[in-house]
Parts: C-alpha cells; sequence; structure tokens
C-alpha cells in the first residue's frame, strides 16, 4: 500500500514540476491552455445543463436550464473565437476576485476577538491581495502573463512537496514494515 501510493505522490509531483516548467518557459502558450479548458468546461457545461432541462418535470426549469446551456455554449465559443479579449474578462475577473477577497481580510482583520497576530496576518494578506487586484486591472495585458507564470511557480513548487510527502510515505512504509515482525511475535 505504502508503495504504491508513493510511487503516485512523486509521480504526481514530477509531473507538476513538468507543467510548471511549460508555464514559465512558455506563458502564452499557458493562456490559451486555459483559454481552451475554460471552452472545454463551458461546452461540458451547456450539455449538463440541457441534460438537466430535459429531466425537469416543469416548463419552468427546462426553460432556465435551455438559457443557461445556451449562454454556456455560447461562452464557449466565444473564448475558442477570441482567445484573446477572452485572456482579458479572466485577468479582469481574478482582478476583482483579488480586490474584494482583500478588502474582506482586511475587514476580517479589524474583527474582535483576534489574537494580534491572526489580525495582523489578515491584514497583511489583505493588504497584498488588493494590490495585486489593483496590478491586475492596471495592466491586465501583463497581468495574464503574470498570471500564467503564478500557476508555473505554484505547480512547480506543489510538485516539490508532492515529491517530498511520497519519499516521506515511503520512509514511513519501511518503517512500518519493519516493525511488522514485532506485532506478529506479541
Amino acid at each position: 500500500m505504502f508503495k504504491s501510493t508513493s510511487t503516485s505522490l512523486i509521480l504526481l509531483g514530477v509531473l507538476a514540476i513538468v507543467v510548471g516548467i511549460i508555464a514559465l518557459a512558455w506563458p502564452g502558450a499557458t493562456i490559451l491552455a486555459l483559454i481552451i479548458l475554460l471552452a472545454v468546461y463551458a461546452f461540458i457545461d451547456a450539455g449538463l445543463q440541457a441534460v438537466r432541462a430535459f429531466s425537469s418535470g416543469t416548463a419552468g426549469p427546462v426553460f432556465g436550464h435551455l438559457l443557461l446551456g445556451l449562454i454556456d455554449l455560447a461562452a464557449g465559443v466565444i473564448a475558442l473565437v477570441w482567445p484573446g479579449p477572452t485572456a482579458y474578462v479572466l485577468v479582469i475577473i481574478v482582478a476583482a476576485w483579488a480586490l474584494v477577497g482583500g478588502l474582506a481580510e482586511i475587514f476580517a482583520g479589524f474583527a474582535s476577538g483576534e489574537t494580534a497576530g491572526t489580525r495582523a496576518m489578515f491584514i497583511v494578506a489583505g493588504l497584498v491581495s488588493v494590490a495585486f487586484g489593483v496590478v491586475l486591472f492596471a495592466r491586465p495585458g501583463v497581468g495574464a502573463v503574470t498570471l500564467a507564470l503564478l500557476f508555473g511557480l505554484y505547480s512547480m513548487i506543489y510538485g516539490f512537496s508532492q515529491i517530498t510527502a511520497g519519499i516521506q510515505v515511503r520512509q514511513v512504509g519501511t518503517s512500518v514494515r519493519s516493525l511488522s515482525p514485532l506485532n506478529k511475535a506479541a
């Protein structure tokens, strides 16, 4: 059990590192790949909305699900036909998310009942998120490349953590196997 788990963690880590290197080497291709994934997601969701529409017993949900399916279908087509504007919209969405999330963290930092360290971490994290959102709003073209590079860095860090976890699981498995004769003797 431990060997297969450790091997899968190590292989997952290696794959994540390879994806990270590709994202860092070709951020433009990474952005395009993310847009294609968005389009695929929209097409799958359009199909699921159609299935939900025709499995409903009343007319109200049928119309709503069909409308959502058509919107998803249009979003997928737009993403594939106009990848540049789609990337721009995605950056604006991430910028808004960072800005709103950062403001929420700042307000949470001033909430009563938290320790000073926790409040400081909320405020610092909120300020970083707000700054990131402002930069993305100010320079969305650079923001798209920055997001691709951050994705690459995150993927590499995640990969190294998975490899480390896989090695640790393998070592624990060896330790457990070496103790199993003691359990049989008792």
